[in-house]
């Protein structure tokens, strides 16, 4: 049964992946090919990547862009950038540094690495003082 945006099979093979299992394992546990097993995890992580757009798209209509970080950028300056860039329009960010970066590293781990960007973010503040990251 499909909940959500995820079928039960791409569900039980992104457990599985998450849980240290290969493609080949995982297709000798469900009887089916490590093929069948490699298109249902791109489809359920191309289904992940639409759902995160949608909820970002949604997140930034309350919201108003607030900078921009550079590729390769250190993220304990991208922070005090993020502060400065606040400050200068009034709002102050509901997070410290630390959870700052956190929120960072956690919410979107594909354009970080370590403490470094890996890719351009785009930083959006709502008016009470949350952020959100594309």
């Amino acid at each position: 049964m499909k909940d959500g945006l995820l079928t039960d099979r791409q569900k039980e093979v992104l457990r599985y992946r998450k849980s240290g299992l290969t493609q080949q394992q995982i297709a000798d546990i469900i009887n089916t090919s490590k093929a069948n097993v490699c298109t249902v995890e791109k489809s359920a992580m191309e289904n992940i990547k639409r759902a995160r757009e949608t909820i970002e798209f949604f997140h930034s209509l309350d919201s108003r862009h607030l900078c921009t970080i550079g590729k390769g950028q250190d993220l304990l300056e991208s922070v005090q950038q993020i502060f400065d860039e606040a400050e200068k329009i009034g709002i102050k960010v509901k997070y410290d540094t630390v959870q700052l970066m956190n929120r960072i590293r956690d919410e979107i781990p594909e354009k970080n690495r370590s403490r470094y960007v890996r890719n351009p973010i785009e930083v959006y503040i709502k008016d009470d003082g949350d952020l959100y990251f594309e």
